[in-house]
């Protein structure tokens, strides 16, 4: 079933706007961060992570961003310019903004934390000069990242790029992605959430993303009640999270999808989501039942929390698909889909 319309006629597949990042991770884990003395730098973000892994999956990308200009900045536009992510919309900071920088701490396979460095960030002083129609015009899908909403000039670039997006029907995904960085107290995030989510035609988030979401107009809603609020607006299709218990798809004929994670050694709790939301959205392209999106970003994402990084590690469709066969001759058919 086809539960998003996608104009086959667009050259390009997936636009994305928001953070690009870089990450540290610990070589020397299961040790407080205090502790740890070696690193391994990784592109990171969760938008950029995203479009590297639906760049892997084959799908044509592209980003609105602003990096710094310096060394990171060369590092995060050179990867991108690598894994074939066109980079025509990524601007350079002129105010001396750096990149942001991620310090994550494994202190277990259940237990990560991670520190982020944002004052004076770059991804926010993306601005609405730097959102172009016709570049919206001609990508499918618009995913617009959460954390791009938490200041201004960002805010209102982002905005800009929603409004765009609905003029053009360009297809607007939400992917809330949640950081307390930057923003100020529960209200604002509630009111700029809620004026994407109430635009987006796929909205994407863990159960509490969507009570911050909700704060100001429907508080303390079961799931079910939060898909048939924002349906009732304008989404097609939701995805609530729920971590280890796994998640769930709800779709506009009123249906749902759940799926649990697959059995995996976890090395980190963190990195999940953004393989999860690449392996969905690329078996929603390809037009196949919603259980078997769900369980193709389910599997990406339990493969996610079983490597160092965040984007090195991001697989291609193949490796996705032998992950999720050997895992049902180990644990049996079903082993992810909730029936």
């Amino acid at each position: 079933m086809q539960y998003i319309e996608f104009d086959k006629n667009r050259p390009v597949d997936l636009v994305l706007l928001g953070r690009i990042a870089v990450d540290f991770n610990p070589v020397d884990y299961f040790h407080p961060l205090e502790e740890c003395t070696t690193f391994k730098k990784y592109l990171g973000g969760s938008p950029a992570n995203i479009a590297v892994g639906v760049r892997r999956h084959g799908m044509k990308t592209g980003f609105f961003a602003r990096v710094s200009d310096d060394q990171f900045g060369d590092f995060v536009t050179h990867y991108f310019e690598k894994e074939g992510i066109d980079t025509s919309r990524i601007r350079r900071c002129t105010n001396g903004e750096k990149i942001g920088l991620t310090f994550t701490e494994i202190i277990s396979p259940e237990e990560s934390r991670i520190l982020m460095y944002r004052n004076c960030i770059a991804d926010l002083q993306l601005c609405v000069d730097d959102i172009d129609e016709e570049y919206i015009k001609n990508t499918k899908a618009l995913l617009i990242s959460g954390t791009s909403l938490a200041e201004s000039p960002s805010r209102e670039a982002a905005l800009k790029a929603v409004m765009l997006a609905k003029r053009n029907n360009t297809k607007l995904i939400f992917d809330i992605d949640y950081r307390e960085y930057n923003w100020k107290n529960k209200d604002e995030i509630s009111i700029y959430y809620s004026m994407v989510a109430g635009e987006a035609d796929i909205i994407l988030g863990s159960r509490e993303e969507f009570d911050l979401t909700e704060k100001l107009v429907c508080p303390g809603r079961s799931d079910r009640e939060t898909a048939d609020y924002w349906m009732s607006k304008n989404a097609k299709l939701l995805v609530i999270k729920h971590g280890k218990e796994g998640s769930t798809a709800y779709t506009k004929d009123g249906k749902s999808f759940s799926i649990k994670p697959f059995p995996v050694d976890c090395l980190k709790s963190f990195g999940g989501g953004d393989g999860y939301a690449a392996g969905f959205l690329y078996g929603l392209y390809q037009g196949w039942e919603m259980i078997d999106c769900l369980e193709f970003g389910s599997a990406e994402a339990s493969m996610m929390v079983a490597s160092h990084s965040c984007s090195d590690d991001l697989p291609n469709p193949e490796q996705v698909k032998k992950f999720i066969q050997d895992s049902k001759e180990k644990y049996g058919e079903m082993v992810a889909r909730v029936v």
